[in-house]
């Protein structure tokens, strides 16, 4: 494998980070919304619609979850190589897997 390809690997895990963190923060959102919708008795339709916005969220959850398990499991077992041994590669791999905990994978 290059440099180029762990390189690669790295940004994977980095964006698929990103974007688990931001389904998190979605359903947050969503849920102070739907929160805010009851306290004013808006419709119960509206309500509903909103609710089903939120479940759609849950459930891309579970898989950027699988997904980001598998990406970095794969950076991982590449940081091991050690012809990458001294790279800044290596450095950003090292630190992009180290950013992030392995108990929540």
């Amino acid at each position: 494998m290059t440099l180029k390809e762990l390189k690669i690997k790295t940004n994977v895990v980095v964006r698929i980070n990103k974007e688990q963190a931001a389904y998190g923060k979605e359903a947050e959102t969503q849920q102070k919304r739907i929160d805010k919708l009851i306290a004013e008795g808006a419709d119960e339709a509206d309500v509903r619609k909103q609710k089903e916005v939120l479940d759609e969220t849950f459930q891309m959850i579970p898989d950027v979850k699988k997904r980001l398990a598998v990406a970095y499991k794969d950076l991982q077992d590449k940081a091991d190589d050690p012809q990458y041994e001294g790279t800044e590669e290596l450095q950003q791999a090292q630190s992009v897997l180290g950013s992030i905990d392995p108990e929540t994978l």
